[in-house]
């Protein structure tokens, strides 16, 4: 049977995909998949997500908007959301492991709001950044995710722990 987990999905779920193993002339079953288990209440992504993905402006951007039921992409503008946000913000900027560039581009970017959104909602972060405890460059989620009790898993972890297979079928 499957979890009882619900998943967050960081863009970088969609988009390697995409572009690598999952693509849609290569699996699509993975993106039915997706659409299946958001339908089913298991999957999500927020709203600043999808704006990541228009802004490819590529069949990736297509699906998003005709294919993902629009309740995948949930609005960050929420007050436990913003407040777990400014919370993380905070804890980033008092970081001194990272650089003044990496925490500017943190605040401005999407992560942040994932992992905002994934400890309101106590929702699993699915991202394909690993831990680095050593990073200093970027602030990479899993960091994040450490510091404030977030749990964060894979694509690939994500599909086993869902009991997801795909078959495969010939070329008609």
């Amino acid at each position: 049977m499957p979890t009882d987990k619900k998943y967050l999905l960081d863009a970088n779920v969609f988009m390697e995909a995409k572009r690598r193993y999952y693509a849609f002339d290569i699996c699509p079953g993975y993106w039915d998949c997706l659409v299946w288990h958001q339908q089913k209440g298991r999957v999500e992504s927020l709203d600043r997500v999808k704006q990541e993905l228009k802004r490819g402006g590529d069949d990736l951007w297509e699906w998003a908007e005709s294919v993902m039921p629009q309740a995948c992409f949930a609005s960050s503008d929420d007050p436990s959301v913003t407040a777990k946000f400014a919370q993380i913000l905070s804890w980033v900027q008092g970081e001194a492991q990272f650089f003044p560039e990496a925490k500017a581009k943190f605040a401005a970017d999407t992560d942040g709001w994932l992992i905002a959104y994934a400890k309101a909602k106590s929702l699993v972060l699915v991202t394909h950044e690993v831990l680095s405890p050593d990073a200093r460059r970027t602030v990479p989620i899993p960091n994040v995710c450490e510091a404030f009790g977030v749990p964060y898993v894979d694509t690939f972890d994500m599909l086993r722990e869902l009991e997801t297979r795909f078959s495969w079928q010939p070329a008609t």
